[in-house]
């Protein structure tokens, strides 16, 4: 139980910052005197808390798109810039729905070798550096189009891959695209909630048919859940402001120093893969 509940305030703190809350959980399974990978699973299903966050945090937001997205199906005169957010978020999602599915098996095992994870870290963190230090940054969700969404929804896919980063890729994309900080953040946290629900909720049911999650009873991964909802909330509102006056810089030069370290680890034999 005090491993889930250490992994539920990693979860809360790393999902929305661009630092790969995949990446630092199956890091922290190094870490426990049981040296074992909490698995994809319990990721997945712990996932659900922090994007639990985002749905209350931009409840109005959610609500405001889904009756304008719904009214624009059967009167055309609705349509608006809130309905035609509705389709982008669809539409950005089927990316990730499409590869998360079709490779789910090798997602859950292969991808989650410490070698990925760390170069993962490295190389995305530079990406993300140069996205936010030299794109234009002056479009805003309202110039949104259907091409942008999609080259969202496939970066968004990139997250697949443990060190990666769903928020990294996506805001990377974004920045490299000419979004505000601010918009590019806005839209990641909207594009994640139905593939994070969806892979959260389909874990949660094999997770119920087999009683067990990885190593963690489902018991300790809702407790695990639960704490990452508080946490996430709170780094939703901070993370919001942060970004309004400061760059990414801090989190790019955490991933890289965080990614060499467990490099020379790997290498040197200390830690296994």
């Amino acid at each position: 139980m005090f491993e889930a509940i250490i992994l539920g305030i990693i979860q809360g703190l790393t999902e929305f910052i661009p630092i790969s809350s995949s990446a630092h959980i199956r890091l922290a399974g190094e870490i426990f005197p049981n040296a074992i990978d909490p698995g994809a699973m319990f990721t997945a299903i712990t996932q659900i808390g922090t994007e639990l966050a985002v749905l209350i945090y931009f409840r109005k937001d959610i609500v405001r798109i889904i009756s304008a997205w719904l009214s624009s199906l059967t009167n055309r005169n609705a349509r608006n810039q809130d309905s035609r957010m509705g389709w982008l978020i669809i539409i950005g999602s089927l990316p990730i729905v499409v590869i998360g599915y079709l490779a789910q098996d090798f997602i859950t095992n292969e991808l989650r070798s410490l070698w990925i994870i760390a170069t993962m870290m490295v190389v995305f963190g530079l990406i993300l550096g140069a996205a936010d230090r030299f794109a234009p940054r002056t479009k805003e969700l309202s110039q949104l189009t259907v091409k942008h969404g999609i080259l969202y929804g496939l970066a968004q896919s990139l997250a697949l891959i443990p060190g990666v980063s769903r928020s990294g890729a996506t805001i990377a994309m974004g920045r490299a695209l000419g979004y505000s900080r601010e918009a590019a953040l806005r839209y990641s946290f909207l594009l994640a909630l139905p593939a994070v629900f969806g892979s959260g909720l389909y874990q949660l049911k094999s997770a119920l048919s087999e009683d067990q999650v990885a190593v963690y009873s489902l018991g300790e991964t809702f407790v695990a859940t639960a704490i990452a909802f508080v946490v996430g909330y709170l780094v939703i509102s901070w993370l919001l402001k942060f970004v309004t006056t400061k760059s990414f810089a801090p989190f790019i030069i955490y991933r890289v120093i965080l990614g060499t370290t467990v490099l020379g680890l790997l290498a040197a034999g200390v830690v296994q893969p």
